[in-house]
């Protein structure tokens, strides 16, 4: 399973339930675990996985602004884990606490 249908999953869960901010954190939790234990097998794989590990700091500075700054590198993994996943129906700041768990 590819690491952004692991992602949506969990982010689907989450809205499906109306979790609280502690099952969101979690299913967060659940998702990095899964996400670092799945393999970089392919090479779109660790593409990707680099997309995301190079967007931390931008969703650092997106949750701690609540939405105002957003980096060129957040973009791009939102962007990507979109396509990746266009059922998905997650907010970008619950994308962006994804992404700093990852």
């Amino acid at each position: 399973m590819s690491p952004f249908r692991l992602l949506a999953a969990a982010s689907l869960l989450t809205l499906a339930t109306s979790a609280s901010a502690t099952s969101f954190v979690i299913t967060t939790d659940w998702t990095v675990d899964a996400f670092r234990s799945s393999s970089d097998a392919t090479s779109s794989s660790t593409k990707d996985n680099k997309v995301i590990r190079a967007a931390r700091d931008d969703a650092a500075s997106f949750v701690a602004s609540n939405g105002a700054i957003r980096g060129a590198q957040l973009e791009a993994a939102l962007l990507q884990i979109r396509e990746q996943a266009p059922q998905l129906q997650a907010s970008d700041a619950q994308l962006a606490e994804a992404i700093l768990s990852y």
